[in-house]
């Protein structure tokens, strides 16, 4: 089965077929470097790893291109907040974004240009609009005719007169006023001399947002890109815009694919900070296992909302995130599943045997899920129960006279892989994810390794003495902590569920 996507601009499923089967051309909006990367951002860019992994994992190759809007009015107004250089504030932010999606295990795209970087293109393309007829300047400003474009508000599937209201997206009164039309949006923006900006044939000044996008992503893949993707909110004005002004200036499709991320929402209500109830990655992080936050977020097909939820305290502080506590104990699962399998006793194994059928077809159902739409919450779905077949042949292979086939093992092992190579989870050191999630649960519940070891400690001496009493009893007080004891051959291990 080919893969096929949701088109935004057909408001249909098609099939991804790229213009050159050798490479297929991906763009997708990155962020605007002025803060810390939230929720939403963290959604959005799972979604697009997920597609980049899987067309790899099908013999796709692909250019995957992401930019850093490191040019924006907001940057400019933080950096005066915080008493710093915009280049500084952009550059903090950059690194601090791509240390979250490493977290987060998001594949680097192969190219994330900055829009500093390519002031020189978006000049050409704003001198080459002008040229056209398509853009005008005015009093240091450069603004697109959006009535130049027929097709204005095709993607969005509105009119022209519905979406005139907000399609600059920096509308003032003085702006309004240089305006030919309501609709006309900012290609570049005069500013003071003293302030933030690069000179052009138009004055001191900024490049427009929506500009910036169409220049890079023509730069580095070619006039009309296999796909364009990005968060919903992104749909007007954004990528309306930069349809129009792309396709003023080559008279040639911009994107065969529009693919958009639903949002994440809180309580039903759409993430904003106005609403107080915007939560940046890192705040989840500090909470939860960073890989937890992708598996529940893979949980929900890409073009449904996120739904978040939270817990409070009597004094209304926020105590917990019960989608992402569930996602732990599924990825803990996921993990000790690996280290469950690796440890079977290899006298065990033997050559011929059963093969669970749910460990067998997962590589293939896994991908076919992907195939259509890329719903990653059947995906998810179909990985638990191959997972559960994992731990029975574990269970299998502890019986008396137990034995599980080397086959069986080579699939479940594949289809492990299969799941860390399509959705990114489950790939870490089992071990050290493990031991960090153990100790985030211990911190948050005021107890120390060394408490438990002294305890585990004196419950093996009690039973060396045969004192089962004793020993009963330091297990029950571990308990009422909240640890639970696993016995076994090599010794007592211990987690907090």
């Amino acid at each position: 089965m080919a893969l096929v996507l949701y088109n935004t601009l057909t408001s249909k499923k098609e099939p991804f077929a790229p213009q050159d089967p050798s490479n297929a051309r991906i763009y997708v909006c990155g962020p605007t470097v002025y803060d810390l990367s939230h929720l939403g951002h963290a959604r959005c860019y799972v979604v697009y790893d997920v597609l980049v992994r899987h067309l790899r994992a099908r013999g796709q190759t692909l250019t995957y291109v992401r930019n850093v809007t490191d040019i924006d009015d907001k940057i400019l107004a933080r950096s005066r907040q915080n008493g710093e250089t915009p280049a500084t504030l952009s550059a903090r932010m950059t690194d601090a974004f791509l240390e979250d999606m490493d977290a987060l295990r998001n594949v680097r795209p192969d190219i994330e240009p900055r829009v500093s970087e390519h002031l020189t293109e978006i000049v050409a393309l704003i001198e080459k609009l002008i040229e056209k007829g398509a853009a005008y300047a005015k009093d240091g400003d450069v603004y697109f005719r959006v009535h130049a474009f027929p097709e204005y508000g095709k993607l969005s599937h509105r009119s022209l007169e519905a979406l005139a209201s907000g399609a600059s997206g920096r509308v003032d009164e003085s702006e309004t006023r240089k305006k030919e039309d309501p609709a006309d949006f900012a290609l570049w923006k005069g500013a003071p001399d003293d302030e933030w900006g690069w000179s052009s044939p138009w004055g001191h000044g900024r490049p427009g947002w929506h500009i910036e996008c169409s220049a890079m992503s023509m730069k580095h893949l070619g006039e009309t890109l296999d796909l364009h993707g990005g968060g919903l909110d992104l749909v007007f004005p954004h990528h309306e815009n930069e349809i129009a002004q792309s396709e003023a200036a080559t008279h040639k499709p911009f994107a065969k694919h529009w693919m958009h991320n639903g949002f994440v929402e809180v309580e039903k209500t759409k993430m904003s900070k106005s609403l107080g109830n915007f939560f940046t990655a890192r705040t989840l992080f500090e909470r939860h296992e960073p890989e937890a936050i992708r598996f529940a977020m893979l949980t929900v097909h890409y073009r449904s909302p996120l739904n978040l939820d939270w817990t409070l305290d009597d004094a209304g502080n926020v105590t917990g995130f019960p989608l992402f506590e569930d996602a732990e104990k599924r990825v803990e699962y996921v993990y000790t599943t690996r280290q469950r399998l690796a440890s079977i006793d290899p006298a065990r194994i033997v050559a011929t045997g059963e093969i669970p059928e749910a460990i067998a077809r997962f590589p293939q159902e896994l991908a076919g899920a992907l195939d259509d739409d890329l719903n990653s919450a059947i995906a998810i779905a179909t990985a638990s129960e191959m997972l559960k077949q994992v731990n029975e042949l574990v269970e299998q292979s502890k019986r008396k006279k137990g034995t599980v086939a080397r086959g069986a093992i080579e699939a479940a092992e594949r289809a492990l892989a299969a799941l860390d190579t399509e959705l990114g989870i489950g790939g870490q050191d089992a071990n050290a994810v493990l031991l960090r999630i153990r100790q985030r649960r211990a911190n948050a519940r005021g107890i120390t390794e060394a408490q438990v070891e002294e305890k585990i400690r004196d419950r093996r001496a009690a039973r060396d003495a045969k004192d089962f009493a004793r020993a009963d009893a330091l297990r029950d007080e571990l308990v009422t902590m909240g640890v639970e004891l696993m016995d076994g051959p090599t010794g007592t291990t211990w987690r907090i569920p």
